[in-house]
């Protein structure tokens, strides 16, 4: 006699609540540097690194890793702080999570 055993995994959803909330609050940070012109640019280099290092550790896998080198680039460069990487990653893992189900 075997009996047939089933598991279900069920696996968290990357996109929650409280990963958007933390997205807004470090987009805000990233564009705090158009607040003090002069001080834009020392900012952004402290900025950079740990932004990409947040967002990689905030998803998983290959949007991490993808994430993290766009916010890196986004946050270096000269002009682009107003690009909301953690926010339209939040977007994007939020809807690929709808159209898996």
């Amino acid at each position: 006699m075997t009996k047939d055993v089933q598991i279900e995994v069920k696996q968290k959803p990357q996109a929650t609540i409280g990963k958007l909330i933390i997205g807004v609050l470090f987009d805000a940070i990233g564009m705090l540097s158009y607040a003090v012109p002069v001080l834009a640019e020392a900012t952004d280099i402290i900025w950079a690194p740990i932004a990409a290092f947040s967002i990689s550790m905030m998803y998983k896998g290959t949007v991490g890793k993808v994430s993290g080198v766009i916010a890196f680039i986004e946050e270096i460069i000269p002009g682009l702080d107003f690009i909301p990487t953690f926010t339209i990653t939040w977007l994007y893992e939020y809807f690929q999570e709808k159209k898996n189900k």
